[in-house]
């Protein structure tokens, strides 16, 4: 599995040293727990209730009885089951362990493939929720979720498919589900997401996107899918609150020769110039960064960036940006 280390971009006799390629921390915040709405319902309410008043022993029988009724014939009890499920992991780490050690990860799995929305929903989320605990990660990607995840981008409710999302987004934390999760067609779904989801969608996608892109043959899937049209778009308009995202995403693309063309076909330098004059200071760096990977070795994406009048921004960003710019930027 091939991964992409930093790297130095030289244009016009300067060093920039991969600016801020690497400074995430805040572009991108991880999927945390369901933020859809809690159906409260009196029987939600009342196990809810329940739960709060009883002892450690008395919650883990209750965890293996909503286990039990995962299995049921009965759809009411299976929903039941599945929302309780995952309204105990939501918040409590110590339930996400304790849910995965009764035996829940793969009845829930089965529920993913439901053509019940409302059963699907709570069945990926509840995974959601359980994918939170790093010890669950590896069992529920052994257990077959990967696929169920990616039918429900697919064929979910808005919820489900950002839930789906997340989920898969958790998983790919685990270097070794990269793979299989971009072979598993999660990048067409995720694309898809990004361009038209909600914005919670697109912030969930492109999240996604960014951890699976890691990866030399998801970069390549990520480009025949078409995600730079929505990247460009997103980072062309500065309300979306997806500047940032879709820049950072796009810096993890651009490695690929791929990618570079696409970008330049979907007009991208011009928007990519525009960042660097009117952005924040990280948004200015990264697409500093990003037009000079562009720029490395191609005479023909040289002449196009100082044509869309690139020079005085990049020039101005070396000499009077962030003491973190000015450290990374050498003459």
């Amino acid at each position: 599995m091939e991964t992409e280390n930093a790297v130095n971009y030289n244009f016009m006799g300067r060093s920039f040293n991969d600016l801020s390629i690497n400074d995430d921390s805040s572009a991108f915040s991880d999927c945390n727990s369901d933020r859809s709405g809690e159906f409260s319902t009196a029987s939600s309410q009342s196990r809810r209730l329940f739960l709060a008043c009883t002892n450690s022993d008395n919650s883990d029988e209750f965890i293996r009885q909503l286990v039990s009724d995962l299995g049921s014939c009965s759809i009411d009890e299976q929903k039941n089951a599945a929302l309780e499920l995952r309204l105990m992991a939501k918040n409590k780490p110590e339930n996400r362990i304790k849910i995965a050690k009764a035996g829940a990860i793969k009845p829930l799995i089965s529920l993913i493939t439901s053509t019940d929305p409302y059963l699907q929903e709570n069945g990926v989320t509840a995974i959601l929720n359980l994918s939170l605990c790093d010890e669950n990660k590896e069992l529920i990607a052994s257990s077959g979720a990967i696929k169920p995840l990616v039918r429900a981008l697919r064929t979910g409710t808005s919820t489900s498919k950002e839930n789906a999302a997340c989920a898969l987004l958790r998983l790919s934390q685990v270097e070794e589900n990269k793979v299989a999760i971009g072979r598993s067609g999660a990048i067409p779904l995720l694309v898809n997401l990004l361009g038209n989801g909600g914005i919670r969608g697109k912030k969930d996608a492109s999240t996604a996107l960014y951890s699976l892109c890691t990866v030399k043959e998801n970069k390549i899937k990520a480009v025949e899918a078409g995600i730079m049209k929505p990247l460009v778009e997103l980072m062309a308009d500065f309300g979306s609150n997806m500047v940032d995202k879709s820049a950072f995403v796009l810096s993890m693309l651009v490695s690929v020769p791929e990618a570079k063309t696409a970008l330049v076909d979907e007009g991208g330098i011009p928007v990519l110039v525009e960042i660097i004059e009117v952005g924040s200071q990280r948004q200015k760096e990264i697409a500093a960064a990003i037009l000079l990977q562009i720029c490395e070795d191609s005479v023909v994406y040289r002449t196009k960036v100082a044509r869309e009048g690139a020079i005085p921004p990049l020039v101005a960003l070396s000499q009077s940006g962030t003491n973190r710019a000015k450290q990374k930027v050498s003459y």
